[in-house]
């Protein structure tokens, strides 16, 4: 599966986002994509396992405990593909940058 088909579900994208900040156990996984998105325990586990075979996380067991993590190899390989299209939103920034600077000095 190409990186994009995994980052197209609103769901996945939900998990990746719970586990930037850390390591968490797949119950709290499930328990805050249940909250949010109104899914099954086997639905979100299908989420989790689409994430492990594509190489977006990690899992290691801690007890009957299974702790995920973010594994950022493949968001790397996306991070240097958009770098191509980086221009076209820096150069925007480069210039709001600029605008809010004349900005600043105008007041001080």
């Amino acid at each position: 599966m190409h990186a994009f088909d995994v980052l197209g579900d609103p769901v996945r994208r939900r998990i990746l986002e719970l586990l930037a900040d850390g390591e968490q156990s797949a119950g709290d996984v499930t328990a805050a994509v249940r909250a949010e998105f109104g899914l099954s325990q086997p639905g979100v586990s299908q989420h989790l396992r689409v994430l492990r075979e594509n190489g977006f996380t990690t899992v290691r067991a801690e007890g009957a405990r299974r702790l995920y993590a973010v594994d950022p190899a493949p968001l790397q390989e996306v991070d240097a593909w958009l770098d191509q299209y980086r221009r076209f939103w820096n150069q925007g920034l480069d210039a709001l940058g600029t605008e809010l600077a004349r900005g600043r000095r105008r007041r001080g």
